[in-house]
């Protein structure tokens, strides 16, 4: 059986996979320093469930919590999303050579 260390990217992918983590982090962005309690109010779960979404969204490294008191605010942090941003910037010339085949073959078809 092999091993698989996933790395900060792989952890970045993977907890933006989820639904529920991207609309976190959209609303995050619009309004950072939201409470947990906040957060978990428009989505159909109970606390624990979006505590477990935080918690991998905490995991890699896309958000910050802080504590004051019995409140715990929520942060954004754009570092790993850079990261991911940069990675498939590095791929766009691929798509973007297949699309341009694409098009010309299909406005050859076209043709008459």
């Amino acid at each position: 059986m092999v091993k698989y260390q996933a790395t900060d990217i792989d952890r970045t992918f993977a907890a933006l996979a989820d639904p529920t983590r991207r609309e976190v982090l959209l609303r995050l962005m619009e309004k950072p320093g939201l409470s947990v309690s906040e957060l978990a109010q428009p989505f159909s779960q109970k606390l624990p469930g979006m505590m477990k979404h935080l918690d991998v969204l905490s995991d890699a490294g896309l958000i910050t919590r802080e504590k004051s008191g019995r409140t715990v605010s929520v942060y954004p942090s754009v570092a790993p999303m850079q990261e991911a941003m940069e990675w498939l910037h590095r791929y766009e010339s691929l798509w973007t050579a297949s699309l341009d085949r694409l098009v010309a073959m299909l406005e050859e078809e076209g043709e008459p």
